[in-house]
This record gives structure tokens, C-alpha cells and sequence, in this order.
């Protein structure tokens, strides 16, 4: 061989399939910065498998254990792979991969990115520009109307509203979002072919139909302690900004919001009473350099888009008791309560409509609310 000659190109791998890619995701003791590393250096799954197998001298600062897992598939992996495409080929379900043209692009870039995701719903608010909303699970009547309400008008600006379908903060926020044309997305801390908390097994549906569900967790995972915090880099992620709407101290909101200023997103915090303890958490973020938002044209702002006119008369702190308390335990009309708490009835249609999607008035026949107890 002359000097000038060179060797041909060694063969390009081919393309991995999702079997390849979920048994990346599968194999034991092969976390999620061991397989990063991995793909940096062989590019793709199937390319790792074939070096492992080949003893590539590439794979040598991998522990033993490691280097023979990789060698050939789990012991069940037959067994996962086919319930996966049976999950997938159902309506409405996908199985995205990172090499995927809809897998979405924001969480390319983001720490221990997923690989693997399984999608319920409409994968092209994958794709859409979106604000995360998250907070206190125990949240108070003013949190939920506030959430529900501002979802529903970053809905209707056409911006999709991402949140973790827990109890209370992130129920009422894909509630409201729902409502409007950009939809919401649910980042849940289960399998995806679970509903996980059961109070919210219809919002789960509704989303699933109207919304999209996703989840990293393989089909069957149950709900465990470690999954929440871990799903939140996800929710960060997937968003242009993270607004923190009620918090405690010590919620786990604040891991989401501050994954989202560590990955260069934009984080808002409401504010409230010193006194109220679901307001420390906002309050905290906010001495941290979160923005204070009031108004939901604050946030849209920095999305180029317009808040619907219902949506820019925000109620101070107390409106939400004084509309309750007005009400009492009997159905009462819109016109009624403006006499009573000496409002605008247009403007008050608004508040009730919050608060029926709050969940804390019925709408009955005849232009009548109900309140309701939990």
C-alpha cells in the first residue's frame, strides 16, 4: 500500500429502530449519563451494541457489569419490546425516540435528557411554543381560580400550557388550558398507560383526547417518590418558562422553576401575603431573581402574543371568598351576585367562569351557580 493511499471508511452503521433504543433505555446498570456519553461517542444505539459485542477498546471506562449488559438484550426484553408496540399501535399513542422527526426540539439540549418518550394525545404541541404552570398541590380557592384563569388565556393567546396533572396547581392550569386553542401537555411520573392521582382520572382522559400526555417511564411504572422530581426536568424543558403560581417553601415547584433558570428559561412567580404560607415558595424564587407577574400579559409578553380582552382584569386576593361567601349554600344568578359585591355583571361572568373551571361552582339552567364543596 503506498503512503498516500488511505483506508476506505468503515461501513456506516444502520439506522437504529425503537427496539434499539428502548433496550438502550432497558439495559441494567447503563443509566442515562452513561448512555449520553455513549451516544456521543458511537452516534447511535446500534452502533454501541456492535462495539460492545467487537470488545472496542472504546468502552474500556465502563465497570465490567456495564460492558456485558450491553452485549445482548435483558432477559425479558422480547416481552417489553412487543407490549411497547402494541401500546403504540393503539390510537392516539406514540413511542418517540431521540433520533424522531416530532421529537421535541427543546429538550435536545437540557441535562440527562430522555431518550425515550411515550406520547398520548396531539404530538404536534410537542413542537409549540409553551409556558410550564406549576405549584401547590394543596393549593387554596384563590390558587386554582388564579391558575385556571390564566391557563385558559395563555390558551387562548395560542400558547400551549405545560404542567405535571397533579392535585390542585397543575389540575386547574390543564383545566383552564383546555378551554383554548393551545392546548395543554401533561408530563406525568407514571407510565403513560396509567391515570396516577385517580381524582383525576377524567382530566387524564380529556387530556389524552384533547391535549397530550408524556412520559419517560415505561409502560406499567408506578408512581414512586423519585419519579416526580426527575419528571420536572422534563416540564422545564419542554417550556419557554416556568410560572410558579402557589408554592410552599419547600415545593417541589421550586425544582421545576429552578431547572428552568439553570436551562436559560424564564421563571414568574405570583406573589401573596406574607403571612400566607403558599405564597413563601413564590416569594423566595422571586428574591432569587424570578419576575413578579400580576397579569397574565406580563408572561404573554414575552411570547409575542396578545392576552384575550377577558383576561386583563385580574381580582385582587380576596375576590374569589367574596364570590363564594356572596353565593352562599343556595344557586344564585350573575345579575344577583353584582348587586351584591357590587361589580360589573359582564365582568363578573368572567370570574364565575374561572371558578367553574376551578371547579368551585356548577352552572346550572337558567344562568344560575351553584357552589360546590370538595
Amino acid at each position: 500500500m503506498q503512503a498516500t493511499e488511505s483506508l476506505p471508511p468503515p461501513p456506516p452503521s444502520p439506522p437504529s429502530t425503537l427496539a434499539d433504543w428502548l433496550r438502550l433505555v432497558s439495559t441494567p446498570d447503563v443509566g442515562l449519563i452513561s448512555a449520553h456519553k455513549l451516544l456521543l461517542d458511537f452516534s447511535t444505539p446500534s452502533a454501541i451494541f456492535a462495539a460492545a459485542e467487537a470488545g472496542d477498546a472504546r468502552l474500556d471506562w465502563m465497570r465490567a457489569a456495564q460492558r456485558r449488559a450491553l452485549r445482548s438484550p435483558p432477559p425479558d426484553f422480547a416481552q417489553t419490546l412487543e407490549q411497547v408496540l402494541t401500546w403504540s399501535e393503539s390510537p392516539g399513542n406514540a413511542v418517540l425516540t431521540a433520533d424522531h422527526p416530532a421529537w421535541p426540539e427543546a429538550l435536545r439540549h437540557i441535562p440527562k435528557a430522555p431518550l425515550l418518550l411515550y406520547v398520548r394525545g396531539r404530538l404536534e404541541l410537542l413542537a409549540r411554543p409553551a409556558l410550564a404552570m406549576v405549584g401547590s398541590r394543596n393549593a387554596s380557592a384563590q390558587g386554582v381560580a388564579t391558575a385556571s384563569r390564566m391557563a385558559q388565556a395563555v390558551a387562548d393567546a395560542d400558547v400551549t400550557v405545560v404542567s405535571g396533572l397533579a392535585l390542585g396547581i397543575d389540575a386547574a392550569s390543564h383545566t383552564g388550558a383546555l378551554r383554548g386553542p393551545g392546548g395543554t401537555i401533561a408530563v406525568i411520573g407514571t407510565g403513560a398507560d396509567l391515570s396516577y392521582p385517580v381524582r383525576n382520572r377524567a382530566l387524564t382522559q380529556q387530556i389524552a383526547e384533547q391535549g397530550c400526555i408524556v412520559s419517560e417511564f415505561g409502560l406499567g411504572t408506578p408512581p414512586t417518590p423519585d419519579n416526580f422530581p426527575r419528571r420536572n426536568r422534563i416540564i422545564a424543558g419542554l417550556a419557554k418558562g416556568v410560572l410558579v403560581v402557589e408554592a410552599a417553601a419547600k415545593s417541589g415547584s421550586l425544582i421545576t422553576a429552578r431547572l428552568a433558570a439553570a436551562y436559560g428559561r424564564e421563571v414568574y412567580a405570583i406573589p401573596g401575603s406574607i403571612h400566607a404560607t403558599l405564597s413563601k415558595g413564590c416569594h423566595t424564587l422571586i428574591k432569587e431573581g424570578a419576575r413578579l407577574v400580576e397579569k397574565v400579559e406580563e408572561v404573554l409578553e414575552d411570547f409575542n402574543a396578545q392576552a384575550p380582552n377577558y383576561a386583563r382584569a385580574q381580582p385582587d386576593d380576596s375576590f374569589v371568598d367574596r364570590v363564594l361567601e356572596a353565593m352562599g349554600e343556595h344557586p344564585a344568578g350573575a345579575e344577583q351576585l353584582a348587586i351584591l359585591l357590587k361589580e360589573e355583571a359582564a365582568e363578573l361572568q368572567g370570574q364565575l367562569l374561572a371558578l367553574e373551571l376551578a371547579g368551585l361552582v356548577e352552572r346550572l339552567p337558567g344562568g344560575m351557580f351553584q357552589r360546590l364543596h370538595a
